[in-house]
C-alpha cells in the first residue's frame, strides 16, 4: 500500500467523520430552531388573544353595560372578541388555529374535542401550571400547540354561568338554558389552545440542512483534491525521485546528479543526506580503485623482478 493510499484513507476517514458529526449537529440545531420559530409564533398569537380578552373586559364591556339590559351583546364576551380577532387574522394566516375549548361551553361550537378534553383535564390535575406545550399529528402534518387554562376567578362570571334561573333573560334568549351553566369559582372550565403547523418551518429547515450539507461536501472535496495535489508535489514526487536515484546508485551508476536542496523541511534534509551518501560512496569507490591500481603496480613490479632474477 503506497503512501498516497494510506494518506487518502486516513484523510477520507477524518472527512467522513467530520461530515457526519457536522451534519448531525446542524440537523438537530435547525430542527430546534424551526420548533422555536413555531413556538414563538404560537406564543405571540396566544398573547394577542389574551390582550384582546383583557381589552374587552376593561374597555368594551363597561361601555355596553346599559345596552346589555335591553339586549345581550356578544361583543362584551372576552372569548367572542378573541375569536373574532383570530378569525380576522386567519384571513392572511389560515394555518393558525385558535379555540377556547370548554367542557360545558355556552356556544356548542366551543365544545372540546377528545384531545382538547385531555388538555383541560391535565390543567385540572395540575392547578399550579399556567401553560402546556405539546405536539400532535394532524392530517396536515405535525402541529405544535400552546394552551392556557380558562379558570373562573371572579364570581361576576357566575351571573351568566352560575344557575340558569339567575342568568339575564337577554342572555337566555340567545343561548338558552342547556349549556354553559353550573360553573364555579376557581374551577378550570376550559383551555385556550393555539395550534400552529410545523410542516412549513420543518421543510424550510430540511432545505437549509441539505444546502449546508451540499456546501460542506463540496468544500471537503476541494480540500481533499488540494491536499492530494500538495502531497504529490511536496512529498510523493520528491520521495519518488530520491528512490529512483538511490536505485540507480545502488546499481553502480555514480554519474547521477545531486539534488538541488530547497528549504529546510524533512524532504530537504533527506535530499542533503542522500547527496552526502552519494558523495561518500563515490569517494569510497575511488579509494578502492586507487588501491586496486597500486596493488596491480606492485604485482607487476614483483613479476618483473622475479623474471630478472
Amino acid at each position: 500500500m503506497g503512501l498516497r493510499t494510506k494518506f487518502n484513507l486516513v484523510l477520507g476517514f477524518c472527512m467522513l467523520l467530520g461530515i457526519l458529526t457536522s451534519g448531525l449537529f446542524a440537523y438537530n440545531l435547525l430542527q430546534k430552531n424551526a420548533r422555536e420559530e413555531v413556538l414563538q409564533a404560537a406564543n405571540i398569537m396566544m398573547e394577542s388573544a389574551l390582550a384582546v380578552r383583557h381589552y374587552t373586559v376593561q374597555e368594551v364591556r363597561p361601555l355596553l353595560a346599559v345596552q346589555q339590559r335591553r339586549q345581550f351583546l356578544s361583543q362584551s364576551v372576552p372569548a367572542y372578541a378573541a375569536s373574532r380577532y383570530i378569525t380576522k387574522l386567519q384571513e392572511s394566516h389560515p394555518e393558525y388555529q385558535y379555540k377556547e375549548a370548554a367542557l360545558n361551553p355556552t356556544n356548542p361550537t366551543n365544545r372540546a374535542t377528545d384531545w382538547e378534553t385531555d388538555i383541560i383535564n391535565w390543567f385540572k390535575n395540575h392547578r399550579s401550571e399556567e401553560k402546556l406545550i405539546g405536539e400532535r399529528q394532524t392530517p396536515m402534518g405535525r402541529s405544535l400547540y400552546v394552551s392556557r387554562p380558562i379558570e373562573i376567578k371572579s364570581d361576576k362570571c357566575l351571573g351568566c354561568h352560575g344557575v340558569a334561573s339567575e342568568a339575564p333573560q337577554t342572555f337566555i334568549d340567545i343561548y338558552g338554558t342547556a349549556n354553559g351553566f353550573g360553573w364555579e369559582v376557581d374551577e378550570v372550565i376550559g383551555a385556550q389552545i393555539v395550534s400552529v403547523p410545523m410542516e412549513v418551518p420543518l421543510q424550510r429547515a430540511e432545505k437549509t440542512f441539505y444546502t449546508f450539507m451540499g456546501v460542506l461536501i463540496a468544500v471537503f472535496t476541494l480540500v481533499f483534491i488540494f491536499l492530494n495535489v500538495v502531497l504529490h508535489r511536496v512529498v510523493i514526487k520528491p520521495v519518488t525521485t530520491i528512490s529512483e536515484r538511490a536505485n540507480q546508485v545502488s546499481m553502480g551508476d555514480l554519474n547521477v546528479s545531486e539534488f538541488e536542496v530547497k528549504g529546510t523541511d524533512e524532504i530537504a534534509t533527506l535530499s542533503q543526506s542522500f547527496n552526502r551518501m552519494q558523495r561518500s560512496m563515490i569517494k569510497a569507490i575511488s579509494l578502492l580503485e586507487e588501491d586496486d591500481v597500486e596493488q596491480d603496480d606492485d604485482m607487476d613490479a614483483e613479476t618483473e623482478f622475479m623474471q630478472v632474477s
